[in-house]
């Protein structure tokens, strides 16, 4: 019985984390590019194996955890024209450059500057929740990176580790909803003995 007490016990812990977690990063960036950002629905689950981002190039915003609990690898997958979109808006672009920008396969380098700060603050947001968690975890931003589509990210990951995968519906201003995916090692949210 206490098994499955425990997996209910976490259940609960690894959805309060993720939904946290992702309204923080939302609300974050949206104060910094300035733009609405609305969380539509957040699902979570446990994994042993990394999720890829379904149907188009993504970028994976790299995240690197470490404190008492452990070490670990993870990240945040958005989607190529929602993170151009968050890039350009940092960049302090019109509405019009925004959405000429967002059909952009290759990347000028201010747009990939603009996507390593915008790692940075999603790594501070992050680390901002998980410590509400795990005291004493730090977090921060190891890179972005883009992801071909249906190919999981690259991460410093051992293949069948637990991986906590949250699934979340955004909407960025007026521009159509979009699926981001929370990746964190598990390791990282037990307590210490």
């Amino acid at each position: 019985m206490a098994s499955s007490e425990n997996t209910l016990m976490s259940n609960e812990v690894d959805a309060e984390l993720v939904q946290d977690l992702i309204g923080r990063v939302a609300t974050n960036v949206a104060m910094l590019v300035d733009r609405e950002i609305f969380v539509e629905a957040v699902e979570t689950e446990r994994a042993q194996a990394r999720p890829a981002g379904p149907a188009q190039v993504h970028i994976s915003f790299k995240l690197q955890f470490s404190g008492e609990s452990g070490e670990g690898h993870g990240c945040f997958l958005i989607p190529l024209p929602d993170a151009i979109s968050l890039a350009c808006y940092l960049m302090m672009f019109t509405e019009a450059e925004v959405s000429t920008h967002r059909d952009d396969t290759q990347l000028d380098q201010s747009t990939k500057d603009a996507m390593l700060e915008l790692g940075n603050f999603i790594a501070a947001a992050v680390e901002e929740t998980f410590r509400g968690f795990v005291p004493g975890t730090t977090v921060r931003s190891d890179g972005c990176q883009g992801v071909r589509a249906d190919v999981r990210p690259a991460l410093r990951y051992a293949e069948g580790d637990e991986l906590i995968v949250g699934r979340a519906r955004l909407k960025l201003h007026e521009f159509p909803a979009f699926e981001l995916l929370a990746v964190i090692p598990a390791n990282t949210l037990a307590l210490p003995a």
